[in-house]
């Protein structure tokens, strides 16, 4: 039996029509005006790509300074040693440790949202592989997750810095802030996040790679972007 939708989904499904596609100040708009939960939900901007994820030529992933953050407390962890844990730890870590750490994650320990180990941890972080990868919190270099500036990364996860990677059905989703947000700082967040998506296709994807944007928040019915955002002019 398929499960029932709330009242609340139902009264935001039938407020607009489900098979248009808007420009992005009327799907804000849209999103604004649908019953609000008793809770500050998520806001959460969803791609569809026309890449084969199995292919090293055609992956997707990198990072978006949001300007207005995302209005989430990010956790976070960090592997390293010395001087740079001593940072790691002023700079607001949540958890900052090496071997130790790395034994806790391998026990179980995955409640952050992000890592970010120092370059000489990584020998050793490789091990827990296993565990992070399958999460998208494994550190990386292209991420600016594997760094000797720890305090820098911290800060900038801290700011709203989303990493962002496509999934094995080729799809993206990251936030881009909270429902609280004014209009218009939903609206900047979202046209940063389809700008970098948009300067991210992979030389692999010839043509509009990007299939369909879907804009949501915490429970919500999802509303189709207007193409003319994320269609690349010819090449």
């Amino acid at each position: 039996m398929a499960k029932s939708r709330s009242k609340r989904y139902d009264q935001a499904a039938e407020s607009f029509d489900k098979e248009t596609t808007y420009g992005l100040k009327e799907a804000v708009g849209l999103l604004k005006g649908f019953p609000a939960p008793k809770f500050d939900g998520t806001v959460t901007l969803s791609f569809k790509l026309a890449v084969d994820p199995r292919k090293s030529d055609q992956m997707v992933r990198g990072t978006c300074a949001l300007p207005h953050g995302t209005g989430k407390k990010v956790r976070i962890i960090v592997f390293a040693q010395g001087e740079a844990a001593k940072a790691a730890e002023a700079a607001g870590a949540d958890k900052v440790g090496y071997e130790d750490l790395i034994k806790e994650v391998q026990a179980g320990f995955t409640d952050f949202d992000s890592a970010i180990a120092t370059p000489d941890a990584m020998a050793e972080v490789r091990k827990i592989a296993r565990v992070l990868g399958p999460r998208g919190l494994m550190p990386n270099p292209k991420t600016g997750t594997v760094t000797d500036d720890v305090a820098g990364a911290i800060t900038a996860l801290q700011a709203g810095r989303i990493d962002f990677k496509v999934d094995k059905n080729a799809n993206v989703a990251a936030p881009v802030g909270k429902a609280s947000f004014d209009a218009v700082k939903l609206e900047e967040n979202i046209s940063l996040f389809l700008d970098t998506m948009l300067k991210g296709k992979p030389a692999g994807v010839k043509g509009n790679y990007i299939l369909a944007v879907t804009l949501a928040s915490s429970m919500s019915p999802g509303i189709k972007l207007d193409p003319s955002l994320y269609t690349l002019s010819a090449e």
